[in-house]
């Protein structure tokens, strides 16, 4: 049965998991569904080879942290693209509302099974989060309905199960007759469960007394981080990034040599994205086999990316990506994507006057909350170098990405789009030194396929005469 499953899913040579579904899928396959059928009594006469060979490839698999981390992806592309919940439960990525686009059409519709939605709602009930909750369980009761009295070896709930987290996650929200109702039909189906039954008298009683709280709006849950949620979501969501080009006439596109030798043979294709703060994009400015070799080198040594916290550095869920660091010796084509970084930006990359370059996957729902690339306090990590603030960043996109994945200028109000081997640069820093608000930029959720780039950060020391200081704070 399960080779069945698996080889229906994957019978389109051209599937892939850059669709967030099929990627959760996969997770949860890999996780719960293919231990079941390695210790089931099905498998008894092979359980001893079966398990002897699994135990060996156990360590490589995903676990819960990871199975967990990808419902809480899904709920991240729900919240950020405003997506339905049923219309992702159906392989659908369309926006909550009516006549609204889809944001992706995949060429294969995959969609969620009863047991798959109840996870995804188990995994933020188990936190308190009932906003998601309630929508991700509201779906898997309404699918387990549907296919209730045929068993699936598969599945590690019920209907059971999504009706008394359902009715508790109602309860909690302060719908009191929703969650009298839900824990009824639980009864129907279990008339024995004690608990449940107290559960039905308690509500029974809030009724009648009248103190049951009135049910409101649920509210999203908020990060404390995240200042700018709207402004930021409402970025991602724009399809082309920015408003329409005839409204900005002082962009424009140029062949730049930056005076450097470098660069005359083959100038920079340089488009003004942002005047303030100073944008710009380079295309094709990195080979589809130097990116390649970028992302082998790389590969082997990700792990997942850390954040600045006061002094120390840990892992966050504002930023969820994986990283690894490349020096310019690693191999002759890191050193001249340093060359060419150089010869563009007309900054000194030798250390310590620059880091080493940053190379960055993001997965499944993988995104980087609002934040600014430069230091806002001296106690910052950052300032361990010896070499002063960041002054510039340069981001390479070594892939492409079929939806979401936007960098996003908060408070200029403007995102880019992927562009895959174009190079992204601007600056940190004021000419007074002091930093930048308007730089403050996200990374988008990646809503179909595997973003990858690469960072170049650049800092203030050894470019005092390649970019004088100003007296004044404007410039």
């Amino acid at each position: 049965r399960f080779y069945e499953k698996v080889q229906a899913l994957h019978q389109d040579p051209k599937a892939s998991v850059d669709n967030p579904l099929l990627a959760f899928s996969l997770i949860k396959r890999l996780h719960s569904d293919w231990p079941n059928v390695v210790y089931s009594d099905e498998a008894a006469e092979n359980t001893q080879v079966l398990q002897a060979g699994f135990k060996e490839v156990e360590q490589e698999l995903p676990g819960a942290e990871d199975l967990d981390g990808a419902a809480r992806a899904l709920m991240r592309l729900q919240d950020v693209y405003a997506l339905s919940v049923k219309g992702m439960a159906n392989g659908v990525f369309q926006r909550a509302g009516a006549g609204r686009p889809p944001l992706y059409s995949p060429g294969r519709r995959v969609s969620l099974s009863a047991d798959d939605c109840f996870h995804v709602g188990k995994v933020a009930y188990d936190t308190g989060d009932y906003y998601h909750s309630i929508a991700w369980l509201e779906e898997a009761v309404s699918l387990f309905r549907l296919s209730y009295g045929s068993w699936n070896p598969e599945d590690r709930s019920s209907l059971e199960d999504a009706l008394d987290h359902l009715a508790f996650s109602y309860f909690m929200a302060g719908n009191i007759s929703h969650a009298l109702s839900l824990s009824r039909e639980f009864l129907h189906y279990d008339p024995s469960n004690r608990r449940v039954t107290r559960n039905v008298a308690k509500y029974e009683k809030l009724l009648e007394m009248g103190t049951a709280v009135s049910a409101g709006p649920l509210q999203r849950p908020n990060g404390t981080h995240l200042q700018s949620r709207d402004a930021y979501e409402e970025l991602c969501q724009r399809p082309r990034g920015q408003l329409a080009p005839e409204l900005h006439p002082h962009l424009s596109c140029s062949y730049e040599t930056n005076g450097n030798p470098y660069l005359l043979l083959q100038p920079a294709k340089k488009e003004m994205v942002w005047i303030q703060p100073y944008v710009a994009l380079y295309h094709d400015f990195i080979s589809d086999d130097e990116a390649e070799t970028i992302k082998g080198l790389a590969g082997p040594w990700l792990q997942r990316s850390v954040v600045a916290s006061g002094e120390t550095q840990q892992k966050a869920e504002y930023r969820i990506s994986k990283s690894a660091w490349l020096k310019d010796t690693a191999d002759p084509v890191v050193r001249a994507l340093e060359q060419r970084i150089a010869a563009v930006t007309g900054l000194d990359l030798r250390p310590p006057y620059a880091e080493y370059l940053q190379v960055v996957n993001y997965g499944l729902g993988g995104h980087y909350e609002p934040h600014f690339d430069h230091a806002t306090s001296r106690k910052s990590p950052l300032y361990r170098m010896k070499s002063g603030n960041r002054i510039a960043t340069v981001m390479i996109y070594l892939s492409a990405v079929e939806a979401g994945g936007s960098t996003a200028f908060i408070y200029a109000n403007f995102s880019v789009p992927v562009v895959k081997n174009a190079a992204l640069f601007w600056w940190n820093l004021r000419r007074n030194g002091d930093g930048d608000g308007d730089t403050l930029h996200a990374g988008c959720p990646v809503l179909v396929g595997d973003k990858w780039v690469a960072n170049k950060w650049i800092h203030e020391h050894g470019q005092e005469f390649r970019r004088p200081c100003s007296a004044d704070p404007q410039d």
